[in-house]
């Protein structure tokens, strides 16, 4: 069995845990908002639609921040569709995804469902097909106390208090090809710019999100951000990061190492913001919103789904990418938490993509049933349990070959000290597909402690790393206890499955 060692120092800190990097995504998009979190005549939705059994399993699963209406549909989206009666809406065609949008579901519906979720809106404005004007007005409708044009037809529309919606993007993916309205670095940081002083004309206590490339591998990545906080520095407060992952030809190993490419991203955009701040001499600091990630088959999506949706025409709700996922994909999940909160210093927002049915933790059937699946998990307990400061650890572990990335180490962790509450989490996975792990955790500064629970994600028994959780055996997969975990000579033990994302949350005596 391999040996692997995390030193850990409670004075060896990097920062508060930032409670935005909790977030989730709702977009217009396949089953997401339509039969996920809006079904009228469910069984067990509410008199405004609102599915109940879905909104415990998000209450549940603990998202803090939730980005809306897009992703790809904004950049065609006319905001003022989805206010006012709902008899009174237009049908539209949404191109981004081939579908009919019938607009039933809109601002006051997400706001309204927003608040019973318990968690803040961050609110997308479209830049592709608009602009500075219509990105202003949508501030002023939803922001503004009343008195002017566009704030009392929101009163009139039945909000008589203004939404205060703290936290817009302004715009999405806009280098993408795939976009409509796409622009040039040099068109969307002037836009960027623009939009930015006229939204806070009308509100300066908003924060903006800058749109950064649509991903590392993109042609534009680098110089785009380059480009736009060129220009648009001062007026923002964070600039995008994207990222999808997916296992390829049955790489297992280099899927389970993707953390590896997400801390590169991460560090390289970094240092292109830190860059411009000091060419333009700038003093305040701007930092990453990740405000899409996750595991997603993009290889189904391209080859098959997306030919399949445009040869079936135009409908309403199709589904589109309700990715199953599996032990495997939950783990690589965990690994892509871990690396969001190792750099919680400057990835102050993070958004997983999607909430429901997209690409989603959290699964549901039309007129049926809502469960998790095995993703749900580690979002769930890290949301919950990651609190206080994040800490510096010292890793030591066996390396796995991948084909993508070389050596890399089989553990991969990250942790958070709670001084208040006298507790230390420690979120460790194992990569390694066949091999478990003992692992120590060497204490230093923080006295006597014990374990208050340990659990583990992993292959099932009986199961195999491609199990997952379906809607006949929806609790097939879900955190059991590490039954190996203990303080030993004042180190902490505990033996890690093959293939596992662990949480060991312990208790610090109090002096």
């Amino acid at each position: 069995m391999s040996q692997a060692r995390i030193t850990i120092d409670r004075d060896f800190t990097i920062a508060d845990v930032p409670r935005r990097l909790f977030g989730s995504f709702v977009e217009h998009m396949g089953r997401c908002v339509y039969t996920g979190i809006y079904e009228p005549g469910h069984p067990q939705a509410d008199e405004r639609g609102f599915r109940q059994d879905v909104l415990a399993l998000v209450k549940e699963m603990g998202p803090t921040v939730v980005r809306y209406p897009g992703g790809n549909f904004v950049s065609g989206y006319r905001w003022e569709d989805g206010v006012g009666p709902v008899e009174d809406r237009p049908v539209r065609i949404d191109g981004a995804w081939h579908t009919i949008e019938t607009n039933a579901f809109g601002l006051h519906e997400f706001m309204a469902w927003a608040k019973e979720a318990d968690v803040e809106v961050m609110e997308a404005v479209n830049l592709g097909t608009r602009g500075v004007e219509e990105a202003r007005a949508l501030v002023e409708y939803a922001n503004h106390p009343g008195g002017t044009y566009w704030s009392d037809l929101r009163r009139r529309n039945g909000a008589e208090q203004p939404f205060d919606i703290k936290l817009w993007c302004l715009g999405n993916e806009l280098d993408g090809p795939w976009q409509i309205g796409g622009k040039t670095a040099t068109e969307y940081g002037r836009l960027a710019q623009e939009s930015a002083k006229a939204m806070r004309l009308v509100d300066p206590s908003i924060e903006l999100v800058a749109v950064g490339s649509s991903g590392r591998s993109m042609p534009t990545f680098g110089s785009w951000e380059h480009t736009v906080l060129t220009h648009a520095y001062d007026e923002v407060d964070f600039i995008s990061m994207h990222a999808y992952y997916q296992e390829h030809d049955g790489d297992a190993e280099s899927f389970l190492a993707e953390s590896v490419d997400m801390d590169a991203f991460i560090e390289g955009v970094i240092a292109t913001i830190d860059a411009v701040k000091a060419s333009g001499k700038h003093t305040k600091q701007v930092d990453i919103s990740f405000d899409e990630w996750n595991v997603w088959d993009q290889v189904k999506y391209n080859d098959v789904e997306a030919k399949e949706i445009a040869k079936a025409g135009w409908r309403q709700h199709p589904r589109l990418i309700e990715d199953t996922y599996s032990v495997t994909d939950a783990v690589v999940v965990g690994t892509l938490l871990n690396s969001l909160l190792r750099h919680g210093d400057r990835v102050k927002i993070a958004n997983q993509a999607q909430l429901v049915n997209v690409i989603a933790p959290i699964r549901s059937e039309e007129n049926g049933p809502a469960w998790r699946q095995t993703s749900f998990w580690p979002f769930e307990r890290m949301a919950r349990l990651a609190t206080g400061r994040i800490l510096r650890l010292a890793v030591t572990a066996p390396q796995i070959e991948t084909k993508r990335y070389g050596g890399v180490d089989a553990i991969d962790a990250a942790a958070t000290w709670d001084e208040e509450s006298g507790r230390l989490v420690v979120f460790v996975a194992n990569r390694s597909l066949d091999e478990a792990n003992d692992l120590t955790i060497d204490l230093h500064g923080l006295g006597d402690v014990r374990v208050r629970q340990a659990e583990t994600l992993t292959v099932p028994e009986g199961g195999d790393r491609h199990t997952s959780n379906l809607e006949t055996a929806p609790d097939s997969v879900h955190m059991v206890p590490l039954t190996a975990a203990e303080v030993l000579d004042g180190a902490v033990r505990a033996t890690l499955p093959a293939l596992s994302w662990s949480v060991i949350e312990l208790e610090v005596a109090r002096a």
